[in-house]
């Protein structure tokens, strides 16, 4: 799995200023004996995150993954087959507020008593960035 682009980096104000939760979805085509080595256990590896992510694996939620390494345990959750992976992830608000000082008062989407940002400070890294990888350890 790679081509994992920061939020901030698309050229959509939409996406590019997101700040909330946003879900990614994809079928993960398992070939062969999805267990693991005796003694192993395998992982979903998600690389780097901006911030935190909830993975589900075939609807079994496997946790948050809040610190590096994002990674979640998907040993008792992959089949044989079509596995059904989806993935939530979280970022946090400066990208909005950002977003929303290049724009007029009346087309904000956000409020502060205080924002320290301008309309040109940096945007943060949002999303999965990876790379996104499967583990046996």
């Amino acid at each position: 799995w790679e081509g994992w682009v920061s939020w901030s980096a698309r050229p959509e104000p939409g996406i590019r200023h997101f700040s909330g939760t946003a879900r990614y979805r994809t079928l993960v085509e398992w070939r062969g004996d999805p267990r693991p080595a005796r003694g192993q256990r395998r992982w979903l590896d998600l690389g780097r995150v901006e911030v935190m992510a909830r993975v589900r694996w075939n609807g079994q939620d496997l946790g948050v993954a809040w610190c590096p390494p994002y990674r979640v345990d998907i040993t008792e959750a992959v089949r044989e087959g079509a596995n059904q992976l989806e993935v939530e992830v979280a970022n946090l608000w400066p990208n909005r507020l950002i977003g929303d000082q290049g724009l007029p008062a009346t087309e904000r989407l956000t409020w502060s008593t205080w924002n320290p940002y301008r309309a040109d400070s940096p945007l943060l890294p949002s999303g999965i960035l990876g790379p996104v990888r499967v583990l046996d350890e």
